[in-house]
């Protein structure tokens, strides 16, 4: 239901874009196609590399580091993992459910998906570059604490 609304909202943008301005409407498609290509090569690759390491991985090694005797721990090896990953999260929620499904913790996969989502070590030479290094090692480490925090918080609750 919800995709059927985003796609007649689009849709009817679009329309009052072509009525406003055909040329910078036709320019903007262009730009956004492009966008696209560039972007999908980018996924396709991201889902490759994650289709084969769950391939390779064994799903005994996987419970063993995800969802093995310490919590704690496999819950701190969790956010590692998501702090050096990049992936966009319509990967990360299916990813996140095998991982469950191959017995990780679930507190594991919320500290996962935060540092995922909030902690950007592969991005950080581009974030240095706009803001600065100072910012952005203090934003880097309040967002891992605090998806440590998120993460122990849904294991309460859950």
């Amino acid at each position: 239901m919800t995709t059927t609304i985003m796609i007649i909202l689009a849709a009817g943008f679009l329309l009052f874009s072509i009525i406003k301005s055909r040329k910078k409407t036709k320019k903007s498609v262009m730009i956004a196609k492009q966008m696209f290509l560039n972007t999908f090569i980018d996924v396709a690759g991201i889902m490759a590399l994650v289709g084969l390491v769950l391939a390779l991985l064994p799903p005994d090694l996987i419970k063993q580091l995800l969802g093995g005797g310490s919590k704690i721990l496999s819950t701190i090896f969790g956010a590692l993992i998501g702090t050096v990953t990049i992936m966009p999260a319509f990967i990360a929620f299916p990813l996140s459910k095998s991982l469950y499904m191959s017995g990780a913790y679930l507190v594991t996969i919320a500290a996962f998906l935060t540092t995922l989502t909030m902690v950007g070590v592969a991005t950080y030479p581009i974030e240095v570059r706009h803001f600065g290094r100072k910012f952005t090692l203090v934003r880097n480490g309040i967002s891992f604490v605090m998806a440590l925090v998120i993460a122990f918080g849904m294991g309460i609750l859950l």
